[in-house]
């Protein structure tokens, strides 16, 4: 695929295919995350977590079914690291950052979220030796800078912490940030190992998230992961709850695998970090109004964006 510009400028989507797919599933995660922060008031954190891996799972067999991808051949190693890669970063990781936020609120969790990247780079250069040159570096500086810059922002309303949840926030958001980093490490060693379709990765990895979140549930004077809320009830939160899973979860964990592929797990990890620069114009769309400071971070992203693009 490629688009033309002027008939004299050539780019080729193709050569990117991993970069798009990772800005594609932020701009999917930032959608749900909004569809997220309103069934939140409805519908408790792990069981939300538990519904849209369902759902998602759902939604992956039914596309497994339509392709007839059936039954790929895969060694045990590559299906283990892919299970060990879900399990850690989609169970553990996402029970921690829903801890993290309910002690922090949102956009202490998105600004802890942006040691994934750096995290994710020095692991994948020290275990899988990929070396990003210099302006892969500055990209990826520039574009942690943005979002940070966005989402350290005051917001008219939010209140103080106490001592005590604002250090257990932070320890529950640096082991998201962990969590997110090493699952995506070793999902790029399952890949390095053997060629995997990512529709099928995706299908593990959340497959292993869910199992965990389940094993949880079982746990004695769990109550929290049991489905014994009547919201179903509701047809607008039976809607609301797919589509999030849709865009967020079933699209979003498809194009992270995509990205984790075709593209360095350092890059891949710091542009699917982007997510806060796309609630941004949801915002707008929704009334909010929007400051100068956050436009100036979107501004500096997009810089650190093209970086990992043109100067790839």
């Amino acid at each position: 695929m490629y688009i033309i510009f002027n008939n004299s400028l050539i780019i080729s989507l193709t050569a990117w295919k991993g970069e798009v797919a990772a800005l594609f599933a932020a701009c999917f995660w930032a959608i749900a995350s909004v569809v997220y922060g309103l069934l939140g008031q409805r519908i408790p954190p792990l069981q939300l977590n538990l519904i849209k891996g369902i759902i998602a799972i759902a939604l992956l067999l039914l596309t497994i079914l339509l392709t007839g991808d059936f039954l790929p051949t895969l060694a045990p190693l590559p299906v283990f690291l892919l299970f060990l890669s879900g399990a850690i970063g989609i169970g553990l990781g996402d029970t921690a950052f829903l801890t993290a936020i309910n002690y922090l609120g949102a956009r202490r969790v998105l600004l802890l979220g942006t040691l994934s990247p750096p995290m994710t780079a020095i692991a994948a250069t020290i275990i899988l030796q990929e070396r990003l040159n210099i302006n892969a570096w500055c990209g990826i500086l520039l574009t942690i800078l943005g979002v940070a810059w966005v989402v350290t922002e005051r917001v008219a309303g939010t209140t103080d912490v106490s001592s005590t949840q604002l250090w257990q926030g932070i320890g529950f958001g640096l082991l998201a940030a962990m969590t997110n980093a090493t699952g995506t490490v070793i999902s790029r060693v399952a890949y390095a190992t053997a060629s995997i379709n990512p529709l099928w990765a995706a299908l593990l990895r959340l497959s292993a998230g869910v199992l965990i979140i389940l094993v949880w549930a079982w746990i004695p004077n769990r109550r929290d992961v049991t489905l014994s809320y009547p919201y179903w009830r509701s047809r607008r939160v039976i809607f609301a709850s797919f589509f999030a899973a849709f865009c967020g979860t079933f699209l979003g964990i498809w194009l992270q695998q995509t990205a984790i592929k075709f593209t360095a797990a350092g890059i891949a990890s710091t542009l699917m970090q982007t997510s806060p620069l796309f609630v941004i114009p949801i915002a707008i769309c929704m009334g909010e109004k929007v400051s100068w400071r956050a436009i100036s971070g979107v501004i500096i992203a997009i810089a650190g964006i093209g970086l990992l693009f043109y100067l790839k």
